[in-house]
Parts: structure tokens; C-alpha cells; sequence
């Protein structure tokens, strides 16, 4: 038996009822949406540029550690984490395609 909760009088099925829910709906998205960038734009307050003077370019990039202008961090090790993760699911893909049938599904293998 379904509760009371959830069962729906039958003026609430109509096709008319059915697209006003479906546009109340609709605006109750954008509404949040618009409260969402509100809160967004209000909350990121006034942004402040640096100088722009080239004061620091003389001697590079200076977020390296002298390395040259664009190398920070470790690319290598960035390329590695890169390759391994593409790996991983690549044999994750894998390992679900055998586990449910292939790629076929529930047809017959022959």
C-alpha cells in the first residue's frame, strides 16, 4: 500500500497541472541560479591589480627557482601523473567491461 504522503490527487495528474509544476520548477533553477551569482558576485568584493611596472621580470620568473621564465613545479612529474592516471582507467574501463558482459551486454555469445 502506498502512504498517504505520497499518494497524488487526481487534479494534480491533469497535463495542465503537470506543465505549470513543470514551469514552477523551471523558475525555482533559474531563481537559484540567480542567487547563486549574487552571492558570487557580492561575495568576491573589489579585486586589486598588481603594478604595472615590469619591476620583477628582470631576473625571471619568480615563483621558479631560477630554473627560467615558465618552468615551475616538475613538468616530468606532471607528464608521469598525467600517463598514470589515463592507465589506471584505462584498466579500471577494462576491468568493468569484463565484469558485466562485454560490451554487448545480455546478448548471446556465440
Amino acid at each position: 500500500r502506498t502512504p498517504a504522503v505520497l499518494r497524488t490527487p487526481a487534479a494534480l495528474r491533469t497535463p495542465a497541472a503537470l506543465r505549470t509544476l513543470a514551469v514552477l520548477r523551471s523558475l525555482l533553477g533559474v531563481m537559484a541560479g540567480a542567487v547563486t551569482i549574487t552571492i558570487t558576485l557580492v561575495g568576491a568584493g573589489a579585486a586589486l591589480a598588481g603594478s604595472p611596472s615590469p619591476a620583477g621580470a628582470a631576473g625571471g620568473d619568480p615563483r621558479s627557482s631560477g630554473q627560467g621564465p615558465g618552468l615551475v613545479g616538475d613538468p616530468m612529474m606532471a607528464i608521469v601523473l598525467v600517463a598514470a592516471i589515463a592507465l589506471a582507467s584505462l584498466v579500471a574501463t577494462l576491468v568493468y567491461v569484463r565484469m558485466t558482459g562485454g560490451a554487448g551486454g545480455s546478448r548471446s555469445r556465440r
